[in-house]
C-alpha cells in the first residue's frame, strides 16, 4: 500500500483542550496538502475552519465528547449546530453507562436521533472499546449496524486505550456489510495504519500519520506516492 492511499483514509485530528486556531489552520493546511479524508477538530472551530478551507477539505467534529453521557437532546443539538456551521462529518460518543445497563433500545434510538440531526452528513459512532468487554463490543456492532450510522469507531483517544488489532478484527467479523469501521487512538506508525486497514478499517483517526509523512519528506525528500 502506498502512502497516499493511507493518507486518503486519515481523519487528521486535533482535539486537545488547548488547541488554538493557528494550530487548527496548520492542521487544515496539511490536510489539504496531503489529501486526507477529513480534519477532525473541536466544534467551536468548525465555522471558521469551513470558511478557511471551503470545498477543498472535509471538516469533521465530535459531539458528546469525550464521555458520551450528555442527554440525547444535547447530542442532537450539537450535531445540528455543527452541520449548520459547515461540518461534513460527525463523530458521536455513545452513552457507555447505558450499554453497561443493557439499555440497548435507548442506545439505538439515540444514534438514530443523532443521525437524523446530521441531515445527511456522515455519522461515526464511538463506542470506546477500551471500556468494553467483547460481548459489549459485539452488541454495539449489532446496534450501530441497525441505526443508520455510517461508521463504528473504536475510541475517543481520551480514555485508557485506543484501537487494537483484536477490536478491528472483531468489528469486521460482526458488523453488517454496509457499516464501515474507523480505528482511532494510538495509531503511531505507517505500519500500524496499514495493519488496521488490512483488518478492515476504512478510516483512521490519528494526529501522527501526516506528521510522519512530513518528517519523511523533510529528512529524505520522500515522494508521498511511493511505497514505503
Amino acid at each position: 500500500m502506498n502512502i497516499s492511499d493511507i493518507l486518503s483514509r486519515v481523519d487528521h485530528t486535533l482535539l486537545s483542550q488547548n488547541a488554538t486556531f493557528d494550530e487548527i489552520k496548520l492542521l487544515l493546511t496539511d490536510g489539504i496538502k496531503y489529501g486526507v479524508a477529513s480534519c477532525c477538530i473541536p466544534a467551536s472551530y468548525v465555522k471558521s475552519a469551513k470558511e478557511f478551507v471551503g470545498e477543498r477539505l472535509k471538516i469533521c467534529t465530535v459531539i458528546g465528547f469525550p464521555n458520551g453521557y450528555s442527554t440525547t437532546d444535547v447530542k442532537c443539538f450539537e450535531a445540528s449546530d455543527a452541520v449548520k456551521n459547515g461540518a461534513d462529518e460527525i463523530d458521536m460518543v455513545i452513552n457507555i453507562g447505558w450499554l453497561k445497563d443493557k439499555k440497548y433500545e435507548l442506545l439505538l434510538e439515540e444514534i438514530k436521533a443523532v443521525k437524523a440531526s446530521c441531515m445527511g452528513r456522515i455519522l461515526k459512532v464511538i463506542v470506546e472499546t477500551c471500556l468494553l468487554n467483547d460481548e459489549e463490543k459485539i452488541k454495539m456492532c449489532e446496534i450501530v449496524s441497525a441505526s443508520g450510522a455510517d461508521y463504528i469507531k473504536t475510541s475517543t483517544g481520551f480514555s485508557s486505550g485506543g484501537a487494537t488489532a483484536h477490536d478491528i478484527k472483531l468489528f469486521s467479523d460482526n458488523v453488517q456489510s454496509h457499516l464501515k469501521i474507523k480505528a482511532a487512538g494510538g495509531i503511531s506508525s505507517l505500519e500500524d495504519a496499514e495493519s488496521f486497514i488490512s483488518l478492515g478499517a476504512e478510516r483512521l483517526g490519528t494526529s501522527r500519520i501526516v506528521k510522519i509523512v512530513k518528517s519523511m519528506e523533510e529528512g529524505q525528500n520522500c515522494d508521498k506516492d511511493t511505497a514505503y
